[in-house]
C-alpha cells in the first residue's frame, strides 16, 4: 500500500517567499505592532507557547500568495523554533490560525474595512483589529469579534479580549522618544500595561527612591551621633 502524507507535498517554509519586497506604507506599520509585540515579549517572557508576527507573511494556500497583515498574534504555537526564527508563518505547519490580526491603515485603504476584513472572517480569525490614526468621524480603533461567519464592532476602549486575557486599546504616550497616540495591552481593570521603557523607567525610579531614604537616614542617624555627643554621651557606648 502506498505510504502517502499529503502534507508531504505541501511546500515548506523554507520554500516559500519570506518577503514580496514591497515596503511598508510608513513607520507606523511597523512601530505600533512592534510596540505591542515588546510588552508582549516582557509580559509573557518565561512563556514559550505564543507568537507574534510583524508584517510576516501567512501562507493558508500552497497556490495562493501569503497576506500579510501589520501584525498578527498566535496562541499555542513554539514561540521559538530555531536560531534562524520563523520566515513566514505556513498554517499547514502551524495548525494554528493566529487568534488576532492588526491592521494599521495607511494614507491609501487597501481593502482593511471590506475585502481583507472579509477574508480574515473566512479564515476564522476570531479577532480583527483595525486603527486608523486619521480617522476623525468615526473611531480610530476598531475591535471586531468573530460571532457566527461575522465580524462584530465590539464597545469600548479598552476592549477586553477574554480568550487572550488582555484587553487592547489606544492612549497618548511615548515609545522610543515619540509622543503620539499608541496602541498598548491592558489588563481586565481597564489598566494599560507598561512598555519596556517604562519598566526600566519605573525600576530606575524606585531605585532613586531608595538611594535618597538610605541618604535621609544616613543623615538622621549622623545628626542623632552629633546630639549625642553634644550632651557629653559617647554614641559607641549605647548598645
Amino acid at each position: 500500500m502506498l505510504d502517502y502524507n499529503p502534507l508531504n507535498c505541501l511546500p515548506s517554509s523554507e520554500e516559500l517567499p519570506d518577503s514580496d519586497d514591497t515596503p511598508v506604507d510608513n513607520e507606523l506599520q511597523d512601530l505600533i505592532p512592534g510596540l505591542l509585540k515588546a510588552i508582549l515579549a516582557l509580559l509573557w517572557s518565561d512563556s514559550w507557547d505564543w507568537f507574534f508576527g510583524v508584517d510576516m507573511g501567512i501562507y493558508f494556500d500552497p497556490d495562493q500568495p501569503a497576506i500579510v497583515p501589520d501584525g498578527f498574534l498566535s496562541l499555542g504555537v513554539q514561540r521559538f523554533i530555531d536560531e534562524d526564527l520563523r520566515l513566514s508563518y505556513v498554517l499547514w505547519e502551524e495548525k494554528k490560525v493566529p487568534i488576532l490580526v492588526l491592521e494599521v491603515v495607511s494614507q491609501k485603504y487597501r481593502g482593511e474595512y471590506s475585502t481583507k476584513k472579509q477574508f480574515y472572517a473566512e479564515l476564522e480569525i476570531l479577532y480583527y483589529v483595525v486603527y486608523n490614526p486619521r480617522r476623525r468621524k468615526k473611531a480610530p480603533l476598531e475591535v471586531y469579534r468573530l460571532v457566527n461567519g461575522e465580524y462584530i464592532l465590539q464597545p469600548g476602549n479598552s476592549v477586553w479580549l477574554s480568550e487572550i486575557g488582555l484587553g487592547i486599546g489606544r492612549e497618548r504616550g511615548t515609545y522610543q522618544g515619540i509622543t503620539r497616540e499608541w496602541l498598548y495591552w491592558y489588563n481586565e481593570q481597564g489598566q494599560r500595561l507598561l512598555t519596556p521603557e517604562e519598566r526600566i523607567q519605573e525600576a530606575e525610579q524606585r531605585r532613586l527612591e531608595a538611594e535618597q531614604r538610605r541618604l535621609e537616614a544616613e543623615q538622621r542617624a549622623q545628626m542623632l551621633v552629633e546630639h549625642l555627643r553634644a550632651l557629653g554621651i559617647d554614641p559607641e557606648s549605647i548598645t
